[in-house]
């Protein structure tokens, strides 16, 4: 009996270490390609699925439960043989403690996702080389996705996933497709890892661990403190307003949290800092003031 129990906890024990990191709701929506054969969108949806998830993506050990939540959504927008238009919205949330609630961390789109695939064609990355678009371009967002989770639960915890994603940037570069590449007022995968791990951008990544760690994860046992951090991460995204052209990264961080920001006031609520982050929020990120009124 001593030996089955040795060997169960064993067995759980290799399983945990194994555990993937992801866990994906991948999506293909073909539904503006006309034609009723519409089987190559399926296999490649399940392709696409099992990679992303029974893919070991980093060195950490990983409990089942641990996994982070995120969803990639392909919307096909043209079809040439095996040559495919489309864009690609990546989505991400993270548990906040002591709570049911998931905080978005990222609510991404992706315009210009072309891709060659044919119906069971392998999904093979290789680090040392460009081979495929369509693999490089869900390579390189499964390792923002983690890096960015990573960063919200340690300070510049995912610097290993978001360098791994700067590395297959720098290969897609050699297939000299534009989203690949340095394009002045571009918001592209370029743009967005070169942001990412900018020394003078590093403001924003500690931002995203102070908002979460010291304020969400605190909202319950300690509502006061918390929300004063949350207040002051996003009045400090004013300290890198206009240092990057377009404000990707400010952006990247309003379009995962304007709804969230505005719920947290939903109730009139009267906070220290909240005048001051009214005005910042309305400074830094315009393309929400319809948003912002709510907050008033």
């Amino acid at each position: 009996m001593k030996k089955i129990t040795s060997l169960f906890i064993l067995l759980f024990s290799v399983f945990s270490m194994n555990a993937q990191e992801l866990n994906c709701l991948v999506t293909i929506n073909s539904e503006q390609i006309a034609g009723s054969n519409k089987q190559v969108f399926t296999t490649l949806q399940r392709s696409l699925t099992e990679y992303v998830n029974q893919t070991k993506w980093t060195n950490r050990i990983v409990k089942p439960e641990e996994r982070v939540n995120c969803a990639m959504t392909i919307i096909i927008t043209s079809r040439d043989n095996n040559n495919f238009t489309a864009t690609l919205q990546v989505q991400s949330t993270r548990p906040v403690y002591n709570s049911s609630y998931a905080s978005p961390i990222l609510n991404l789109k992706d315009n210009e996702f072309n891709f060659k695939y044919n119906e069971f064609d392998p999904l093979i990355y290789n680090k040392n080389s460009f081979d495929s678009n369509l693999v490089s371009t869900i390579v390189f967002y499964a390792n923002v996705i983690l890096g960015l989770d990573a960063d919200t639960f340690s300070k510049f915890g995912g610097e290993t996933e978001l360098k791994e994603a700067q590395n297959v940037m720098l290969q897609a570069q050699q297939s000299g497709l534009s989203s690949w590449q340095n394009v002045v007022g571009e918001q592209n995968r370029y743009l967005l890892i070169d942001n990412l791990l900018s020394p003078k951008l590093k403001p924003f990544r500690n931002l995203l661990y102070n908002y979460h760690r010291n304020g969400f994860d605190n909202l319950v046992s300690a509502k006061a403190s918390a929300q004063q951090s949350i207040e002051d991460s996003v009045i400090s995204l004013e300290s890198i307003y206009n240092k990057t052209v377009g404000n990707y990264l400010i952006r990247l961080f309003f379009d995962a949290k304007a709804d969230e920001i505005v719920s947290m006031y939903s109730e009139n609520t009267k906070t220290r800092n909240k005048e001051r982050l009214i005005q910042t929020v309305r400074k830094i990120s315009t393309n929400n003031n319809s948003k912002w009124r709510k907050l008033d």
